[in-house]
C-alpha cells in the first residue's frame, strides 16, 4: 500500500497546521493511499553544521531524531510538509527538518527522494497573499533542487487562533482535494 508522510511543522497540537495536514492525508486515505503523521514538535532535531559526513555515504554525525526520520522519509511515496508562516518563513522547526535533507543531497541518497510527490499546507494569521509568498518560494526552490515533484499547495490567511481553520469549510474541502491529488499522483494519473 502506497503511503504519505504527513508533516506538521507547528508546535501546536490540534492547530490549523495540523488541521490541514489531516484533512490532506484524509483525502489521501480515502483513495486508499495510507497516512503517516509526523509532528516536529515532538522530536529533537538539532542543526545541520555542514559537515557533509553524509556526503560520503555514512550517516548524519548529529545523535538525534533526525537518523531516525530518514527512513520514514525514504519509505513514504508523497509527503505533505505543513508549517504557519512565522516571520515570512517557516517554524524553526519546520526549517530544521528541511535543512536536514542535506542528506538527501548526495548521490547515494538522492534517489530515496527524487521524483516523490509533495504538498504543502501554509495557514498564516496575515489576511495579506503576499505574506506567503516567500515561504511558497522557499519550498519551491528546495523541492527543484532535490527533484522532488510539487503536486499543490494550500495557503490559508487569517487563521491565527487555535482551530480558527475549521470555520473556513472551503479551504477544509480543498485540503482534502489535495489529499486526492496526491493519491492520484502517487497512481500516475
Amino acid at each position: 500500500m502506497k503511503k504519505v508522510l504527513g508533516v506538521v511543522g507547528s508546535p501546536r497540537k490540534n492547530g490549523n497546521t495540523h488541521i490541514l495536514v489531516s484533512k490532506i492525508l484524509e483525502g489521501a486515505q480515502e483513495e486508499g493511499v495510507a497516512g503517516d503523521l509526523l509532528f516536529l514538535g515532538e522530536r529533537t532535531i538539532r542543526q545541520c553544521d555542514g559537515c557533509h559526513v553524509c556526503w560520503q555515504g555514512k550517516p548524519c554525525s548529529k545523535n538525534d531524531d533526525m537518523n531516525g526520520l530518514y527512513g520514514r522519509i525514504a519509505e513514504s511515496n508523497a509527503i505533505v510538509f505543513g508549517t504557519p508562516v512565522y516571520w515570512y518563513g517557516p517554524t524553526a522547526l519546520m526549517k530544521g527538518f528541511i535543512d536536514r535533507f542535506v542528506y538527501f543531497n548526495c548521490a547515494e541518497n538522492r534517489s530515496q527522494v527524487r521524483g516523490k510527490p509533495v504538498v504543502v499546507a501554509t495557514p498564516f494569521e496575515d489576511r495579506d497573499p503576499e505574506t506567503v509568498r516567500l515561504l511558497m518560494a522557499f519550498f519551491e526552490k528546495c523541492f527543484e533542487y532535490l527533484q522532488m515533484r510539487l503536486i499543490g499547495q494550500i495557503a490559508v490567511p487569517g487563521v491565527g487562533q487555535k482551530g480558527d481553520v475549521l470555520a473556513d469549510q472551503d479551504s477544509l474541502a480543498e485540503a482534502r482535494g489535495l489529499g486526492v491529488r496526491l493519491a492520484q499522483a502517487l497512481r500516475g494519473e
